[in-house]
């Protein structure tokens, strides 16, 4: 997979910190409770430094959800998958990486902002496609033309849509970093997920 060179990893760290103060003042504030200045003057940049990563506030608050640490950790787990191993294996081993404890919790919290403010919803659903186009970006480069135009689409299509309701609250999901919920019903992310794995494998 391709590394980010140093200039691209500045580049980054100046978007994720710039995001994240956004993110801790829609916190501590309200969305409506600060502007773009309040978010430069926080993370030591300039408007100009802000508009070249976001168009609104709103993005960058959403933006404080995408991690870009651990990204070489990520490829190198990859890259130790067995050679017969299938784009649903890889698959499932993308999401265990990618969908840590602070992207839910950040997630849900952007979800429950966007009731209030629904200027966010563009922005969370963008954020999510990016995620599903660095998961679709990975088994393209690992998968190239083993399996028919498509194949790789409907899987990450099924699984990211089993994630959303996760997200959304719709299921009660113990997420990764929960504490125990001894409630019958509910089940941790590593249990729904091979469940739902389990579904694709061999059939509903």
């Amino acid at each position: 997979m391709n590394k980010l060179s140093l200039r691209d990893r500045k580049k980054e760290a100046t978007a994720h910190a710039l995001a994240e103060s956004a993110y801790q003042l829609a916190l501590e504030r309200g969305l409506d409770g600060f502007v773009v200045e309040d978010v430069v003057q926080r993370a030591e940049y300039s408007r100009r430094t802000f508009a070249n990563h976001f168009a609104c506030k709103e993005e960058a608050v959403v933006m404080a959800a995408m991690s870009f640490d651990g990204v070489e950790e990520a490829e190198a787990e990859l890259a130790k998958m067995p050679e017969n191993a299938t784009p649903l294996d890889v698959l499932y081993r993308w999401l265990k990486l990618q969908f840590t404890a602070d992207l839910f919790r950040k997630m849900r919290t952007l979800v429950s902002m966007s009731q209030q403010h629904p200027t966010l919803e563009p922005y969370i659903l963008s954020l999510f496609r990016r995620l599903q186009r660095e998961a679709q970006e990975a088994l393209n480069e690992l998968f190239a033309g083993r399996h028919p135009e498509g194949y790789t689409h409907l899987l990450i299509g099924a699984v990211y849509g089993a994630i959303l309701p996760i997200i959304d609250g719709s299921l009660q999901v113990q997420l990764p970093g929960d504490q125990v919920d001894e409630t019958p019903d509910v089940v941790s992310f590593d249990q729904y997920l091979d469940r739902s794995f389990g579904y694709l494998r061999d059939g509903f």
